[in-house]
């Protein structure tokens, strides 16, 4: 495939080197003040663009890469308050549109164990539930858009809670999420039930960049020649 990177930061140059790896070709990459280069015939030579980049930018790539029908596979957060605007242009508009919150292979297992420990849960009212998540210091959303995707996992499994707050619960329906920033963690992610006797915590640890650049050149992958919104749990069928 031909693929382009938008956002040559680590991740881009990681996602890169993985890429080559597998036998394709980047034939374009953007990275910040570069937007002119959407315009040009490498960029619309794309199969597909791979977009990591900020809550600020995500969007407005998207809509560049749509308007020369260039699919995207994105794994920005902090934006998804637009996601029904992309959501309808797969849908009425046949763009592509791949999208995770965290496209590790290992943290999309933990997604499916979340929701099914939550689906237990939901019967022991004794237990509350909260989260915690550390990341490195250069995120800039909080909490992660992999936490939330654990929180929406939580609350359609347990009837109780209907609602994270970054702050100590004030009432039964709320879930904390702590979001830590600390030195170049690739993320930390602890789910923690716990009642007057016990605790019960799963947790997730990322080692390094190379699980996420990975799935994100997998979905690339799994793309090609499709069209509509898709996800990892079309990729991965869990």
């Amino acid at each position: 495939m031909q693929i382009a990177l938008i956002g040559y930061g680590k991740m881009g140059k990681e996602i890169e080197k993985i890429a080559l790896e597998r036998g394709h070709s980047i034939v374009c990459t953007i990275d910040i003040s570069e937007e002119a280069k959407f315009d040009s015939p490498e960029f619309r030579s794309a199969d597909v663009a791979i977009e990591f980049t900020s809550p600020e930018s995500a969007f407005q790539n998207y809509m560049r890469a749509f308007a020369v029908n260039v699919p995207v596979v994105s794994g920005s957060t902090g934006w998804l308050n637009r996601l029904e605007e992309v959501k309808q242009m797969c849908k009425k508009g046949g763009k592509t549109f791949f999208y995770a919150s965290n496209f590790s292979l290992g943290v999309n297992i933990f997604f499916a164990l979340n929701k099914y420990l939550a689906k237990l849960m939901n019967q022991f009212p004794d237990y509350d539930v909260r989260m915690e998540e550390t990341h490195h210091i250069h995120k800039l959303d909080a909490p992660s858009g992999t936490a939330i995707t654990l929180a929406e996992g939580i609350f359609s499994n347990i009837e109780r809670k209907t609602k994270w707050v970054m702050r100590d619960t004030q009432s039964e329906n709320e879930m904390e999420i702590k979001a830590y920033r600390e030195g170049e963690v690739p993320g930390i992610h602890t789910v923690t039930y716990e009642s007057e006797v016990d605790k019960i915590s799963i947790t997730h640890d990322a080692k390094n960049r190379q699980g996420f650049a990975l799935g994100a050149v997998l979905a690339a992958e799994f793309t090609y020649e499709k069209t509509g919104f898709l996800g990892m749990e079309d990729m991965l069928e869990l």
